[in-house]
């Protein structure tokens, strides 16, 4: 795996999040001390879904927080006013939620079917996704089934940026793969320094 993010921060990834439910706490500490230093090589974001001690531990950029989780004030409690702090949601009620809990940006999806949130509900869709970017004011990045094909149709929403699993990882080439989705992103971060 380590290879494979390797080859995506080379092709210019800018942020990777490491969600790993299955590990125990030292495993998933190791693991996160060996990409938190990959990312900082390359100067990539790097979050921890959930896990706010791991984050802490290897001085992420962040977490990601779903409706399960810690509540946002208590976790920008603990990470302070300097670190990121993303919500997952699954429809527009909770993405207000996170807005008025003053999360720093919203993972909505799944846009589009794919096997790793299959566990989440049908595919929201591009409508939905459009709906959440006309009615909330945080960046809001398109999460579920995204890639090289679906990508123009997902950027047109407004989105601020995507987040993706399978089209960069089960690449032939990480890197190749990770360039040409970058080059159909042509939004700048802003001045939070946010990821695309």
């Amino acid at each position: 795996m380590l290879r494979v993010l390797e080859q995506a921060l080379d092709g210019g990834v800018e942020a990777i999040q490491l969600r790993e439910k299955d590990l125990s706490g030292r495993d998933l500490f190791q693991l996160a001390d060996r990409i938190a230093a990959l990312c900082q090589r390359y100067n990539a974001q790097f979050f921890i879904n959930d896990r706010l001690d791991v984050a802490l531990a290897v001085d992420a950029a962040g977490v990601q927080l779903g409706r399960t989780s810690l509540p946002i004030e208590t976790a920008r409690g603990l990470l302070g006013a300097g670190k990121l702090i993303g919500f997952s949601s699954h429809s527009l009620e909770e993405a207000k939620q996170a807005e008025w809990w003053k999360a720093d940006f919203i993972l909505f999806g799944p846009v589009f079917f794919t096997p790793s949130k299959a566990l989440y509900g049908a595919p929201q869709g591009l409508e939905a996704l459009k709906e959440i970017v006309e009615k909330v004011t945080l960046p809001v990045y398109a999460i579920g089934g995204i890639n090289a094909v679906s990508l123009p149709a997902t950027i047109n929403t407004g989105v601020y940026g995507v987040a993706l699993i399978s089209a960069i990882i089960s690449a032939e080439n990480p890197t190749i793969a990770a360039k040409a989705i970058l080059t159909k992103l042509t939004r700048p971060r802003d001045a939070a320094n946010r990821p695309r």
